[in-house]
């Protein structure tokens, strides 16, 4: 991606919260930005991408992402690093032992939480990061907050050598607001400085770092209670006053306007005594938090009477419709009725992959291969677990595909002695958290075959490049990953690797049946692009010849979404047996000539569209 101009100081621009972070962390003169895509974060880093005097790269992790921005912390250069909620799972191996170091340069991370699962396999809270590694905890509740605070952020990880967490969820990630922004100020790195007994943490040394690390969450609680981010807002209505943070902060001033509320900007650590000084205002307390009661039970081990979790759900946002019947029970007054506006009213289809997507032709085969238990993984490939292929069977974590496929062929019992184990995985979390998994399977002697899905890109977050495809972030040619030499060089032998075209249906079942019988790790690679890049070239599209169809429903089967039922039917076999038909028609609109559903049509129904020559007009 080229740099583009900055917009000039003090202006207003209408930004998301992943964009006012990106502008914030360019302003903060940062030198050294690192992520790994994943929704609701990954626009951060391409934003951040896109200004100029910022080194900006997409890791193959996100543990590597927080290693890449340590590195240029501990060289004096401010830094940054962002994720989703579950990318600081992997990335905790590195943020554990650098609340020991600390740091030079300021480092913040933002870590985005999924609040209601909008894409995600859990919703943990990432608040948590701050109590287990005594780090400061910022909680924007809007675009111009997320731009603010990032800024402070900064400014603070310098201040006490450590860095800042960020904590953004969803409805701040994507929903936009104006933001008025400024320039950029530069900032010269210090440079590494040679110093063993803090930079190399030996149990000698970390034992020396423990009693600093106690000092600062000493004087951390300290500013806490003095923080402008840390706000008392009075109010006229003092039957309940709230504590709240973040977006839950918004969702209270709709419902209760004149009610006393502390925001807290600054959650970690939390400031106690600025509690108890709202305490002190009202009749009761409620902390509404999302989505732990992680402020409720700190307040209730320093002897506050407070609520929250025993009036409020512990799962989803507290907006509206979930606050104000929560208080009216609370407050014994008559519960009102709220409507949520329902979706608007459209044709009911569960969640599928793109049309042509070469992992269709993946799944149809899957589904037709019978004694198969398939092990998956966190991509777009994870809707095959769903309708018409339902060819997936566990999906846990980014890489778990492997260890999992490797635990389900040694603990097998006596009714799975005969199941043959295969495990799914894409090309970016292959690179992200599978080779090690592989590695595994191979040097333990398992009996599993791995579909590696090369589809070019990281399709599930918006197609972003990867060592996989020779591309880096700024769309600069890259060393490119050799699939198969990779796995050769993980121990898996040169026979039992294959590289098949996933648009080839009979190449890529009796390839799959073959492996499957080979009592040993094989892996079969498919090496076709996302249909969402421009690696992919559309061709001539397919049509229905409505009277050749039988409706036997062979190309429906296959999933893709261009394909749509017209009429259905029931047709009595000679041997009296009911079968249900399915008439069929392409959108041919959509449809990019893939071939799939072609191959599997019994009475060769589908034929290359040929459209209709326009009519021409003439003057008399």
């Amino acid at each position: 991606m080229a740099a583009v101009m900055p917009a000039p100081a003090a202006s207003r621009l209408l930004m998301s919260g992943n964009e006012a972070v990106a502008r914030a962390v360019w302003e903060s003169g940062v030198k050294v930005a690192a992520a790994y895509p994943g929704t609701p974060a990954t626009e951060m880093l391409e934003e951040i991408s896109t200004y100029p005097d910022v080194y900006a790269e997409w890791s193959v992790n996100e543990k590597v992402s927080l290693e890449v921005a340590i590195g240029a912390a501990f060289a004096g250069s401010r830094s940054f690093c962002c994720m989703k909620h579950v990318g600081m799972n992997v990335a905790s191996d590195a943020l554990m032992t650098l609340t020991l170091t600390g740091v030079i340069g300021g480092l913040v991370i933002a870590i985005a939480d999924d609040v209601g699962l909008s894409s995600s396999q859990n919703e943990q809270d990432s608040r948590f990061w701050g109590r287990f590694a005594h780090l400061p905890v910022l909680e924007p509740a809007d675009s111009q907050e997320a731009y603010a605070m990032t800024k402070v952020a900064f400014d603070l990880s310098e201040r006490f050598q450590v860095p800042v967490i960020l904590r953004m969820t969803t409805r701040i990630n994507h929903v936009k607001a104006l933001v008025t922004v400024g320039a950029r100020s530069e900032r010269a790195g210090a440079g590494f400085k040679k110093d063993p007994g803090r930079w190399v943490m030996t149990p000698a040394g970390a034992v020396k770092r423990i009693p600093l690390m106690f000092e600062r969450d000493v004087e951390l609680r300290k500013l806490a209670e003095e923080s402008p981010l840390n706000v008392l807002e009075n109010g006229s209505d003092r039957r309940v006053g709230y504590i709240t943070s973040g977006t839950a902060y918004m969702h209270v001033k709709e419902c209760f306007p004149e009610a006393p509320v502390l925001k807290l900007g600054l959650s970690c650590p939390v400031p106690v005594e600025r509690c108890r000084e709202l305490a002190a205002l009202v009749d009761q307390v409620v902390v509404v938090e999302e989505v732990e009661p992680l402020v409720e039970m700190e307040l209730k081990a320093a002897g506050l009477a407070v609520l929250g979790k025993d009036i409020l759900p512990r799962q989803g946002e507290l907006a509206p419709h979930v606050l104000k019947p929560a208080i009216a029970r609370l407050l014994g007054e008559p519960v009102p009725e709220m409507k949520v506006a329902p979706p608007m009213p459209v044709f009911p289809r569960p969640p599928t992959m793109c049309v042509a997507c070469p992992h269709l032709g993946v799944y149809y085969t899957l589904s037709q291969v019978k004694n198969l238990t398939i092990s998956g993984d966190i991509g777009c490939y994870t809707l095959g677990a769903g309708h018409p292929w339902n060819a997936l069977d566990t999906c846990i974590s980014m890489g778990a595909s492997m260890g999992i496929a490797l635990g389900l062929d040694k603990g097998r019992g006596e009714a799975d002695k005969d199941k043959r184990i295969l495990a799914v995985i894409g090309d970016s979390t292959f690179l992200h958290m599978g080779m090690q998994g592989l590695l595994d399977i191979v040097y333990n002697k398992g009996n599993v075959t791995i579909l590696l899905l090369d589809n070019r890109a990281v399709g599930m977050t918006g197609g972003q490049n990867n060592p996989g495809n020779g591309y880096d972030l700024y769309d600069n040619a890259a060393p490119k990953v050799d699939f198969a030499k990779l796995c050769e060089s993980l121990g898996v032998k040169k026979e039992r690797i294959h590289t098949v075209d996933p648009y080839q249906l009979p190449v890529l079942f009796k390839t799959i049946r073959d492996e499957i019988k080979v009592p040993e790790v094989s892996v079969i690679i498919t090496d076709q692009p996302c249909v969402l890049t421009k690696a992919y070239h559309k061709q001539r599209a397919y049509a229905v010849i409505d009277d050749k169809c039988t409706g036997c429903g062979n190309c429906i089967e296959v999933g893709c979404p261009a394909i749509h039922v017209t009429r259905r039917g029931k047709e009595v076999k000679a041997s009296g047996r009911e079968v249900d038909l399915a008439f069929v028609r392409i959108e041919t609109s959509v449809c990019t000539g893939c071939g799939l559903c072609l191959q599997p049509c019994a009475p060769d129904a589908i034929v290359h569209y040929e459209p209709v020559s326009p009519i021409r007009l003439v003057k008399n």
